[in-house]
């Protein structure tokens, strides 16, 4: 499978385009991209989120998503997350691609041009229908929400 990807016009073409990592990556990382006037990156203080651009608009084929899922590393280390995780971008989009990221952690973290921020996961998609009726099948865990299966 292809994914289609153009620049936008004020993106820095020097900055890799999305890529696996290793040979079984499941996600490819994407990379910060800011415009010319703010390549210094952003600094991100405890509890802060921003949009982080990639520079880049996608083509995704029909019954297919992206999902963006945040780094490990970053997560771990730093407190790096998305706070919309997973971010979904539909087949349908074509507008610029960003990343909301957050700062979870207790230090403010900067985000420099061309830093791996984010992971994308390439997925199918399956839309279902939905109907209404009186009343749902019923299920040994029943109506039980949450941790109603236990702590372990």
């Amino acid at each position: 499978m292809q994914i289609r990807l153009n620049w936008l016009d004020e993106a820095d073409r020097d900055i890799a385009l999305p890529s696996y990592e290793t040979t079984g990556a499941a996600g490819a990382d994407v990379r910060a991209n800011f415009p010319a006037d703010a390549r210094a990156g952003v600094v991100l203080a405890p509890g802060e989120r921003v949009l982080v651009p990639t520079g880049l608009r996608v083509e995704i084929p029909d019954g297919f998503e992206i999902q963006v899922r945040p780094r490990s590393g970053l997560a771990l280390k730093h407190g790096i997350t998305l706070p919309n995780s997973p971010g979904t971008i539909d087949s349908d989009y074509r507008g610029p691609l960003g990343i909301i990221v957050m700062n979870a952690g207790s230090e403010s973290f900067h985000i420099e041009h061309g830093a791996r921020i984010a992971q994308l996961v390439v997925a199918p998609v399956v839309q279902a229908g939905f109907d209404l009726t009186d009343d749902l099948g019923d299920t040994e865990r029943g109506t039980g929400g949450f941790g109603s299966t236990g702590v372990s």
